[in-house]
């Protein structure tokens, strides 16, 4: 199902390694819910129209220049710290080191909103903190599945519950690959092409094997056969054999499921006594990756025997 996100101010500072100027400020209790970032000019000129009040304020070398500049006016820097502190921004980070007068902090006290220091660059700052966000705060989703690192692809299988999942993937762990989550999948969407898989905190590295119980695979086969996260490139859909099923014998054409409204290409795999799962989820890993490259061997074996008839028909 979707989760909405939010992130502490707190975790920000221990993040980002933020300076407090008001420390008694509880940044436990306050929350960012938006990735994105605003450098406030046009405020600090008195224009909050369409303000984005619950994004994270950031002040640099310009805007502290021309604070400086309205510091000249008591009255008018009153005014628009007001405004801006009491609009319900989360908090306001000065960069380059900077720092704000006592008029700024007294405000800014008075309406409970903390006041940060980075030692960094603004421009630096700002793509590490949306880089950051980005990810705390990316929509996700959680499903019923099994994320496995393949040859460095990550190939999430799917499919009902005792299908014979968890077993590829302990088949897969064996033959040198690694584990990034059995049972439930969180999926977060970090841009318009690229979804990440991880588990949840409670089952990381456990898989459930019918018959056997709960298995750590951390302490079974060693540090190297697990992962915290994995890009999902691939999509391996189990499902039981039907033999009036019409599969797909050449793959011409890429099937996809979406997740979060990102696209993956996906596979439906029959299951039938005899097939080694493993060794087929290693080949799709690799004829995906093939692929990417830009070798696509069903479209190579079309063109040959195409070739072939239109070589007898001449």
């Amino acid at each position: 199902m979707n989760q909405e996100h939010k992130v502490s101010v707190y975790d920000m500072i221990k993040k980002m390694n933020l300076e407090e100027v008001i420390p008694e400020i509880n940044t436990r209790e306050i929350f960012i819910n938006q990735a994105e970032v605003n450098r406030p000019a046009l405020q600090l000129a008195g224009f909050f129209d369409h303000f984005d009040s619950n994004r994270v304020q950031i002040i640099g070398n310009v805007e502290a220049l021309y604070m400086k500049e309205v510091r000249k006016d008591d009255a008018t820097e009153g005014v628009i710290l007001e405004r801006l502190f009491s609009a319900g921004i989360p908090c306001l980070v000065y960069c380059s080191n900077l720092r704000p007068n006592n008029r700024t902090k007294y405000i800014a006290k008075k309406h409970g909103v903390p006041i940060l220091i980075s030692q960094e660059k603004t421009s630096a700052f700002m793509a590490e903190v949306i880089r950051w966000l980005g990810v705390v705060l990316a929509p996700r989703i959680s499903i019923h599945g099994v994320l496995v690192d393949v040859f460095g692809e990550g190939i999430l299988i799917t499919g009902e519950s005792g299908i014979g999942k968890s077993e590829a993937a302990l088949e897969l762990i064996k033959r040198g690959h690694r584990l990034v989550s059995d049972d439930v999948v969180e999926i977060k969407r970090v841009s318009k092409d690229t979804l990440v898989g991880s588990s949840p905190a409670v089952t990381r590295f456990f898989i459930e094997l019918r018959g056997i119980g709960i298995i750590d695979v951390r302490k079974l086969f060693g540090v190297e056969s697990v992962k915290m996260t994995q890009n999902i490139d691939l999509v391996i859909q189990l499902e039981d054999w039907n033999k009036d099923a019409d599969y797909d014998r050449l793959g011409l054409e890429e099937k996809y499921v979406e997740y979060l409204g990102n696209k993956v290409v996906a596979h439906s795999l029959p299951i039938r006594p005899g097939r080694n799962l493993a060794i087929i989820v290693e080949a799709a890993a690799i004829n995906h990756r093939q692929k990417k490259m830009g070798y696509n061997a069903a479209e190579e074996l079309y063109k040959r025997v195409t070739g072939q008839m239109n070589e007898e028909e001449e």
